[in-house]
């Protein structure tokens, strides 16, 4: 007999049942999930929506109870090690960094992005293999070490990469307000510097990318791959990658040439960085509830994890164009009707918050023919 599986709408349990159930009775709580028609765009958005509500949290904590080590490590913090107390201790080859900024209370304040990087860390755990022992988080809501100041945000980054070796697969993701500053070395082809705002933005100032790109792009040796899913404004080249894969609406794609005009090195040292950004370097990304049937996450945050959770996104090319056609259907669908007049609003809606995630690369490749894995 054929099974299915699915999970128990109370607990998040992972149940198996007959193809042709109507219901099943969770053996872990005893709740009854009533078994819908596997829509895949509703099962994404149900996904998230049910992390958010603390369904996936309970498995969570049950991966990491069931490990002989504590979540996170306590040794003593040395520059060395840039480890303070509470950075945990790297296991296996794959490690990530997950940094979420909401900005409370001002007047620039975000709702969605620690439902964004909760959402993201479970994704990783679920579905790409990697340990919760292995992957921080940097938010508002955390001790003074995992607040995304600018200072806690750099010894993260460095942490990231730190003593990594061939085959370890790294995941940077930042969910919060970026912005440009103009460019004052001369290796921006616009004439700005793509940046990121922590916490303390205001008072410290924010990160360049060329500090990104020299913290976590330049130290990569040969075998090593990172992936960076910045969810900002202004993030096209945030990561300061030689090339921008151009696509365009018939999915014809070319790679841009952006090595600096001064000459100044931004590849790797050997090894591999591949960025997702959610617009281009001119526009905005926007933090919304449209998506997920009220909750608060990042668009392109969403998208990507949705495009994934749907099977859409099994290559970078088949991802980056998923991400788009959902951005494009999210705007669009705000106004419904398709008369002339709502054509019209729907237009000047989408030029007005236009919004095309960007992918690049410290080097060129198919992206239709290349796997997408973390």
């Amino acid at each position: 007999m054929s099974y299915r599986r699915e999970r128990c709408g109370n607990c998040g349990v992972e149940l198996q049942f007959p193809l042709d159930a109507k219901s099943v009775r969770c053996a872990a709580c005893h709740a009854i999930t009533t078994v819908r028609t596997r829509d895949p765009v509703k099962q994404a958005a149900n996904w998230i929506k049910g992390f958010v509500n603390h369904v996936a949290y309970n498995a969570i904590n049950s991966l990491s109870s069931s490990s002989s080590s504590p979540l996170w490590a306590s040794e003593p913090y040395t520059y060395q090690s840039l480890r303070p107390p509470t950075y945990p201790q790297v296991h296996g080859k794959k490690r990530a960094l997950l940094c979420g900024v909401s900005y409370r209370q001002r007047w620039n304040e975000l709702k969605g992005t620690i439902n964004d990087v909760n959402c993201m860390k479970y994704l990783l755990c679920d579905r790409f293999g990697f340990s919760p022992n292995s992957i921080l988080m940097l938010t508002d809501e955390r001790d003074p070490y995992r607040i995304p100041t600018k200072q806690n945000m750099r010894t993260a980054m460095r942490w990231l990469v730190q003593d990594c070796q061939p085959g370890d697969s790294l995941v940077f993701h930042y969910s919060g307000h970026g912005s440009q500053q103009r460019d004052s070395s001369g290796d921006e082809i616009d004439g700005y510097d793509e940046t990121l705002c922590p916490l303390d933005y205001e008072t410290v100032g924010m990160i360049v990318d060329d500090e990104i790109n020299e913290t976590i792009v330049r130290p990569l040796p040969e075998g090593v791959k990172l992936h960076a899913i910045v969810d900002a404004c202004h993030s096209g080249t945030v990561l300061d990658l030689p090339f921008l894969c151009r696509v365009n609406r018939y999915g014809y794609y070319q790679w841009e040439n952006h090595n600096p005009p001064s000459g100044a090195y931004k590849g790797t040292s050997g090894g591999e960085a591949v960025s997702f950004s959610g617009c281009d370097d001119h526009q905005k990304s926007s933090d919304t509830s449209a998506l997920s049937e009220g909750t608060n996450t990042g668009t392109m945050t969403y998208c990507f994890i949705q495009a994934l959770l749907t099977g859409s996104g099994t290559t970078y090319g088949s991802l980056l164009n998923a991400m788009r056609s959902a951005i494009r259907g999210a705007h669009s669908g705000l106004i419904g009707g398709n008369g002339p007049l709502t054509c019209l609003l729907k237009r000047v809606l989408w030029e007005g918050m236009k919004q095309e995630p960007q992918l690049t690369s410290s080097k060129q490749f198919d992206i239709y023919r290349t796997p997408f894995c973390l």
